[in-house]
């Protein structure tokens, strides 16, 4: 923030170049600047310059942020109230911007950006920027407070196991139970909490599949990343300003399924895609995966009731397929320090009113693996691709 201008004095140099339709350089910055009847010295003037660009161009102020390739979340929640996450937890940082109305336009200039509108008649956004960063952006009067906007970072390379290894993300002898997994084609999903880092392990697993298979990965927005030279992305479209034209994540399924898939890959499963999903893990497509939102992985036939519920599936039906289709749930969390973590791997098992339940078959620990009751279950489904 330029302490030296008024802010009411940048406002009016911005507007008189944007009505210019001018670019913020030093000579139209000045020129501006003498029809307000100020004059700088040339120290002023590049900041000034600086600062009006900001207002103008991409994401102004955060871009340092973005570019930080430790950051994972850059958080705004005023003018002087900015935080990124770069593994450890948030964090306040020293950015700020002039006022409320510059968070104001800096969110509508994103929401611009990923193609959306952000006014009075639609006061929220989610959507992709182009840079591949995910944007939520909220203005009042629903953010009572003042502007706030998410923007979640994408990972700029796909980590192998080996290196999760090394970052105490999981013990060396998890890791060979999670190649397991990938060879032996059978189903799971990673669950965990928002940022846990369900989508770095699911696009470390994915990297591992074999060469000659076909993975097509239908997202909300595109986060996966794994390292294959085969990968085919759906991507869902939100509905226009007059309500059509919206293409959902079921839609994709169903598209992505008449695509021959060796693995079909839900980003992140949220809706009545599920339906679709565990109908296709029991009709032939092996391997297939995907992210769901868990507090643990005991929750996650829960979770998927309820999703399933909503979609019209009745809970019998639901825990039927979940038990015939779904093999194995990866839980994974984040400690106290921010450390993100494979926590368990469970199998799901039907018990004696039919309802499926997550029983513990490997418990990670940063000593190593500790075996769960569900064990035994696990190796028989791994097959030879058993450690």
């Amino acid at each position: 923030m330029i302490e030296a201008i008024p802010p009411d004095v940048l406002e009016r140099v911005r507007a008189r170049l944007v009505r210019g339709g001018l670019e913020p350089t030093a000579a139209h910055v000045a020129e501006a600047l003498r029809d307000e009847g100020l004059v700088l010295g040339d120290a002023v003037l590049m900041r000034l310059v600086l600062a009006v660009r900001s207002e103008l161009s991409g994401a102004g102020p955060l871009e340092p942020l973005l570019r930080d390739e430790a950051v994972s979340d850059v958080l705004v929640n005023g003018p002087d109230s900015v935080w990124v996450d770069r593994g450890a937890g948030l964090e306040r940082v020293a950015v700020s911007l002039t006022d409320e109305a510059a968070v104001r336009r800096l969110a509508q200039r994103l929401a611009a950006l990923a193609g959306r509108r952000l006014d009075e008649a639609a006061p929220y956004v989610d959507a992709r920027l182009p840079d591949g960063s995910r944007l939520h952006a909220v203005i009042p009067p629903v953010a009572a407070r003042g502007t706030c906007i998410s923007i979640r970072v994408p990972r700029r390379r796909t980590f192998t196991l080996a290196e999760l290894v090394q970052a105490g993300s999981l013990p060396a002898a998890g890791a060979q139970w999670l190649h397991a997994l990938v060879t032996a084609r059978i189903a799971f999903l990673v669950s965990g909490g928002t940022g846990a880092g369900k989508t770095t392990l699911l696009s470390c697993l994915l990297s591992l599949a074999r060469a000659d298979e076909r993975l097509l990965v239908v997202e909300d927005s595109s986060e996966l990343d794994p390292a294959h030279p085969h990968v085919v992305r759906l991507e869902s479209r939100p509905a226009n300003v007059e309500g059509a034209g919206a293409v959902t994540l079921r839609d994709l399924v169903r598209q992505a399924l008449r695509m021959r898939p060796d693995r079909l890959v839900v980003g992140e499963v949220r809706g009545a895609e599920v339906v679709d999903l565990l109908a296709a893990l029991n009709t032939g497509h092996e391997g297939g995966c995907g992210t769901v939102h868990a507090n643990s992985a005991s929750d996650v036939p829960a979770r998927l009731e309820a999703l399933a519920l909503a979609a019209g599936l009745p809970r019998a039906a639901l825990h039927a397929q979940l038990a015939a289709g779904l093999d194995a749930v990866v839980h994974v969390g984040r400690q106290q320090r921010g450390l993100r973590m494979v926590r368990e791997v469970c199998v799901l098992r039907s018990g004696a009113d039919h309802l499926v339940e997550a029983i513990p078959a490997l418990l990670f620990d940063p000593q190593g693996v500790r075996a769960g009751p569900g064990l035994a279950s696990l190796t028989a489904r791994l097959g030879s691709a058993a450690p």
